[in-house]
């Protein structure tokens, strides 16, 4: 029998006195009852642990232990393709074999310096700390994928023409020609730098001028394939104020025949 906890009340209200149980002398059996339930929630939320941990971890004192089967992940083999996973430098697929692939990009007005990808590889950028201010040339052998690198940078606002003009001259043929530029590009072009440069199959070069954008691919010899894009600045159309918006090129080159 349960003890009682009195309530006392006037004579009057006897009628509604109300006897509350003492919670101390609940018999332990009910709360008893309440264990199973605790049990299962504590089984399902390490069995969840498990299953989300295994994916990622195995375990550490025993690599070969997976589990009991019904934790295990099934391991199922994905196809990893170029278009699953883009390439370092954001392009979208490889090429035939054979073929550069390429992806180039000027530089944004004054702040962000321009990119030139060659083979998934970057080869001139900003985290390569190789590109400035004008225009910024990367040469290879034509007849590899990228070997014979050579890159430089030449400041055509207060820099010296001659640099650039010797570094043009000693291209070699079947070589192949990735240019960007940044900022200004043409402030110092002389005719002997603009002629040399329309012989790498650059029509562009003739008409760039101060703070033009321009990216340019082409090659010194039998060329077989030339790109390039130029917006001129007009202040009018410019998307950065004094300067047009930057511009990209991506796609494959065949290399030179043997």
């Amino acid at each position: 029998m349960h003890s009682l906890t009195a309530v006392y009340a006037c004579p009057q209200y006897i009628s509604d006195l109300v006897i509350i149980p003492n919670l101390y002398d609940i018999p332990i059996i009910y709360l008893a009852g309440l264990l199973p339930i605790i049990a299962v929630l504590g089984v399902t939320f390490f069995a969840v642990f498990l299953i989300m941990w295994s994916q990622s971890h195995t375990l550490s004192w025993y690599p070969e232990f997976r589990g009991p089967e019904w934790l295990q992940v099934p391991n199922v083999l994905q196809e990893t393709t170029s278009r699953q996973r883009p390439s370092l430098c954001g392009i979208p697929k490889p090429c035939p074999e054979g073929d550069f692939s390429f992806l180039i990009t000027s530089g944004a007005a004054n702040v962000v310096g321009p990119k030139i990808c060659i083979e998934d590889k970057m080869v001139m950028g900003y985290v390569e700390k190789n590109v400035g201010y004008g225009i910024n040339i990367a040469v290879v052998n034509g007849k590899s994928k990228g070997e014979g690198m050579k890159t430089a940078f030449f400041n055509m606002y207060d820099g010296d023409i001659e640099p650039l003009v010797e570094f043009l001259k000693s291209i070699e043929n079947r070589s192949i020609v990735f240019i960007a530029t940044y900022d200004d590009p043409a402030t110092k072009l002389n005719e002997e730098a603009r002629k040399l440069i329309r012989e790498l199959g650059s029509s562009a070069i003739q008409s760039l001028g101060f703070r033009d954008n321009w990216v340019f691919v082409g090659g010194k010899g039998d060329v077989e394939s030339t790109l390039e894009k130029h917006i001129k600045n007009n202040k009018d159309k410019n998307k950065y104020d004094s300067w047009p918006e930057m511009i990209e090129l991506q796609g494959c080159l065949p290399r030179y025949l043997e």
